[in-house]
């Protein structure tokens, strides 16, 4: 996982409420669910890539 930055966000608080209704909805802390809204936003503007997935592990023969 990357390293992960603190940074303070000043946001209106009906905004805020109803992204925490939101995470609860999705049982995800008000934190994870700004992230996954923000990382969703940035891959569909074509601005984030997407998670390259992982090599398969092969057996040993």
């Amino acid at each position: 996982m990357s390293e992960k930055k603190a940074y303070p966000l000043r946001i209106s608080a009906p905004v805020l409420d109803a992204v925490q209704r939101w995470a609860d909805d999705d049982l995800r802390s008000l934190n994870a669910q700004i992230e996954y809204l923000l990382r969703d936003a940035l891959r569909k503007a074509g601005r984030l890539k997407a998670a390259e997935k992982p090599k398969p592990i092969e057996d040993d023969p």
